[in-house]
């Protein structure tokens, strides 16, 4: 079901339901997807309320909720202005497509389609980035989802392999230059990787070719789950990442990338994500209980 409201100081939104989870899209600005959660439950993206309902704003606004940008991060092409209305195709009963103006300043054109499952708590995101500039660029698709504040992400690691069978590097694990590896906001363990969301912690962030193409985040007792592909033999930005995330005082982001494209004028490339949500998931604090709590879940 799909249905016009208002939200967030915003007046034209489109709510996506299916009867157990709702998401939000706005018009006015974007494309972006500013709410995500259970039906009358609380919203596991952030909004930053300040800059909720604005519009036209001469400097781009994180706002929260989830963005396509395209890799690698530069400024100010990445950071391009999306801060004008979208053009919205309804495909279906729970499928839209949203298509901002054109983006003259880098002639790069972002497009999100949502397909919401009719019966699960689950929704389909395509990310597609189409040059209709005048000559070609290298690019990767960037989904990036703004989690609400307080939570705890989980990243899985590759198993682990004896040292008689394996004598070159498995994987990369990618640093910021801000990056501090003592920072107690992350957990290096065995399996996994957790990483938690801190109002006293300022910027860091951590990337890495992500194999099992998943990664989760709870908050509100709710758990979010991320899917995305990983191809061994396509070359991936910073470093060969297909996952980053970040995290400052304020949230901490989940975010997938596709592979590095060379797209020639009137080419695109699409960037798919399933998100799924599930309830009332206890608090997990290490391998085991990842292995316990989450792992089922995901794989569910």
């Amino acid at each position: 079901m799909i249905t016009r409201v208002p939200y967030g100081g915003w007046a034209n939104n489109l709510l996506l339901s299916n009867g157990q989870i709702e998401l939000v899209a706005t018009l006015d600005v974007g494309p972006r997807l500013i709410r995500f959660g259970f039906v009358d439950g609380p919203n596991v993206l952030k909004e930053f309320t300040d800059q909720m309902g604005g519009t036209n704003e001469q400097e781009w606004m994180n706002r929260g909720g989830h963005r396509l940008w395209h890799a690698p991060e530069a400024k100010p092409r990445t950071y391009s202005l999306d801060n004008v209305p979208v053009a919205v195709e309804v495909l279906s009963e729970y499928a839209i497509r949203l298509t901002p103006l054109a983006e003259t300043e880098n002639g790069i054109q972002k497009q999100l389609e949502v397909l919401l499952d009719p019966d699960e708590a689950r929704v389909t995101v395509i990310h597609r980035l189409t040059n209709i500039g005048a000559w070609e660029v290298e690019l990767a698709p960037w989904a990036l989802t703004v989690m609400a504040a307080g939570g705890v992400s989980v990243i899985p690691l590759p198993p682990k392999q004896p040292h008689t069978d394996v004598l070159t590097p498995g994987f990369p694990l990618v640093l910021w230059p801000y990056t501090d590896m003592a920072d107690a906001r992350f957990r290096w363990g065995t399996r996994y990787i957790t990483f938690a969301q801190d109002a006293a912690k300022g910027p860091t962030k951590i990337g890495l070719p992500q194999e099992d193409g998943w990664a989760a985040y709870r908050v509100h007792e709710t758990l979010f789950v991320k899917y995305f592909d990983f191809d061994p033999s396509a070359e991936y930005p910073d470093l060969g990442c297909n996952y980053e995330t970040f995290s400052n005082e304020e949230m901490l982001e989940v975010e997938s990338l596709g592979p590095l494209t060379l797209l020639a004028p009137g080419e695109a490339v699409d960037h798919v994500e399933t998100w799924r949500l599930f309830k009332d998931v206890p608090a997990f604090s290490d391998d085991a209980s990842i292995d316990r709590i989450v792992r089922p879940l995901v794989e569910s």
